[in-house]
């Protein structure tokens, strides 16, 4: 068993319909914190449900909430996910075997990892054939020590109505998330949030899976509250007037760039529905900052 620890931040509000899956792909890591703001549902009982240490803290922003749940894991490495993501198998396996999970000259801790994962749909002929896929079995050396990195980026894949959307500019969508601990934080951000690593960095294959838009109705609330944040990003270097093209034309640009020249098509009904209502978004940010600065 290796020495490296790997603990899981997750930050949290209400998140019942999520956590659960969440929780359920990286229930083997050795340390899970969970920072929840004030939720009503049954999001902390999932979360005790599956051991993780449950800390309840005021609404600080996304950045600085994130920061907190990263200050609050001992691990040696930390991987920072919001509470609509899972790691795909191929990521747990990957990840796994960087940390010493999954010895490559060892089918038997392959299977025991397996074991750990609780996928009753992937058996152990197909979990092989996922790892070797990985090509991890090749490199028998290779561990999250031996690569002398500080930091992994990972594609992420975004589902919106159940459906991955593979165009139009939204994969690889990559994210730094797992880093060793000291070495990473979010910047301050808003909205949009992203880390920087004081380190160098590499690239895993494996996915995050983004669940954060199963309906309509709950993206356009999405769209709403996040192009207000935006607004307030906008007017951050001073005022903004009224201005055609970002309320009207930008948008539109956006929408045939992404659409037909990001091939977003592609991607059926829920590609048009969202590069649509992305577009609205774009309209509604600069809208709203004009409104905030004409106010001011």
């Amino acid at each position: 068993m290796s020495s490296v620890k790997l603990s899981v931040a997750i930050i949290t509000y209400n998140e019942e319909h999520n956590i659960g899956r969440t929780l359920e792909s990286i229930k083997w890591a050795d340390e899970i914190v969970v920072v929840d703001s004030g939720s009503t549902d049954r999001t902390c009982d999932i979360a005790h449900g599956f051991g993780a240490t449950v800390i309840v803290e005021p609404w600080r922003g996304f950045a600085a909430q994130k920061n907190f749940s990263i200050e609050k894991c001992s691990g040696d490495w930390v991987l920072s996910l919001d509470a609509d993501e899972l790691l795909d198998d191929y990521l747990q396996i990957e990840i796994a075997t960087m940390i010493g999970r999954i010895r490559p000259d060892d089918q038997e801790s392959v299977r025991t990892f397996i074991s750990s994962m609780g996928d009753d749909s992937l058996d152990t002929v197909e979990a092989m054939l996922a790892y070797e896929e990985t090509g991890m079995h090749e490199r028998p050396n290779i561990s999250i020590e031996t690569v002398k990195v500080d930091g992994f980026f990972m594609p992420r894949r975004n589902f919106f109505l159940d459906r991955w959307l593979e165009h139009g500019g939204l994969y690889p969508d990559t994210k730094l998330r797992l880093f060793r601990k000291g070495k990473a934080r979010f910047k301050p951000q808003l909205v949009h949030e992203s880390m920087e690593c004081d380190g160098p960095t590499a690239t895993l294959t494996g996915a995050l899976d983004h669940h954060s838009y199963p309906n309509i109705s709950g993206f356009i609330e999405h769209l709403n509250r996040y192009s207000s944040l935006g607004a307030e990003m906008a007017i951050a270097n001073g005022p903004r007037g009224f201005n055609p093209f970002m309320i009207l034309l930008n948008p539109l640009a956006t929408f045939i760039k992404n659409y037909f020249f990001r091939l977003g098509f592609l991607d059926g009904r829920e590609g048009l529905l969202w590069h649509l209502y992305h577009a609205v978004y774009v309209s509604l940010k600069y809208a709203k900052a004009w409104e905030l600065s004409h106010k001011k």
